[in-house]
């Protein structure tokens, strides 16, 4: 019987950290998907954190692991050249993202030039509140730019903080993470010096033959709502205190539906009672997602190789 082993493990936070691993295993004869485990490191006793991950990998013979980790650097990191400031940098992907950015700034700047009154006419309407609209239905770049974006937009690409994948994410979904999660996307938004050495650090003990990927449970659970999988109540409830674990629990049992997912009811517990566990789960599921070759292709220009990062297609 053949046998492939998924798994994901979300990475944020700090060194005490209770990180918690989520392995997806699939028998293809029977095309079935079997939440397997659910392991945690503070119930791996003698061992270092550190090593329970390289553990886990070794003994279930990951052949892939998603993590909501930066797995490139920045420009800046690898850069040795004498440098002439972000507006003038000659690195090839800075030059190719900046180019970007005055295009969008640009065809948004002709339009106002052109029917200034129109433009605001429908700047106004864009920001009046619509309970029945779909949040959904136009990317963040399209124009006319949301005011918000636009901001982000003229704030610059800084090389030392954002990669190219950064751009491609606020173009098809700033608006979005705005909308319903009060925040955005950054590379290394959220990714602390200590994280950084923790991960280099275990990079180098990992298998040779393991696949890392990276990936976002934001922008999951946003293409799961694309797809109709879940709603919109389900994201914003997860932020409630006391509806967040009906929510999880919501949406897992929707994932547990629509992508062909067994769970067993101590896991589902976990799942519903442990954001850090549902994190691990999503990032599961974006692995799954590459295994069924369903995933959204990144442009060249957003570096798809060296970030290996996974937006899923539900």
């Amino acid at each position: 019987m053949s046998v492939t082993n998924i798994a994901g493990i979300s990475m944020k936070g700090g060194r005490s950290d209770n990180f918690i691993f989520c392995l997806l295993e699939h028998f293809e004869d029977n095309d079935r998907w079997f939440l397997k485990s659910l392991l945690q490191v503070k119930d791996e006793d003698g061992l270092d954190g550190n090593d329970a991950i390289r553990t886990w990998i070794e003994s279930y013979e990951i052949t892939d692991l998603v993590i909501d980790f930066p797995l490139s650097s920045p420009e800046c990191q690898e850069c040795t050249l004498a440098c002439p400031g972000i507006s003038r940098c000659p690195q090839p992907s800075v030059v190719q993202v900046n180019k970007q950015i005055k295009e969008i700034l640009k065809v948004d700047a002709t339009t106002r030039h052109e029917n200034p009154k129109r433009y605001e006419q429908e700047r106004n309407v864009d920001d009046e509140v619509h309970f029945s609209r779909d949040i959904l239905e136009s990317d963040a770049s399209d124009h006319i730019l949301s005011r918000s974006y636009k901001r982000r937009l003229k704030k610059g690409y800084l090389p030392y903080w954002n990669r190219p994948i950064d751009l491609f994410i606020w173009n098809r979904y700033y608006d979005q993470l705005l909308h319903l999660f009060k925040s955005i996307y950054d590379s290394f938004g959220n990714t602390s010096l200590m994280m950084l050495s923790r991960f280099a650090y275990l990079r180098r003990h990992f298998p040779n033959s393991l696949k890392l990927h990276e990936s976002n449970v934001n922008l999951s659970l946003i293409e799961l709502l694309r797809a109709k999988v879940i709603l919109k109540k389900d994201i914003i409830n997860m932020s409630d205190l006391d509806l967040g674990p009906e929510a999880r629990l919501d949406i897992i049992k929707k994932i547990e539906s629509s992508q062909n997912v067994f769970i067993y009811d101590k896991d589902l517990e976990t799942l519903v009672k442990n954001p850090r566990a549902f994190d691990s789960f999503i990032l599961a599921i974006s692995g799954q997602c590459y295994q069924l070759s369903s995933t959204r292709t990144l442009p060249d220009w957003a570096e798809p190789s060296k970030t290996r990062f996974l937006i899923p297609k539900f």
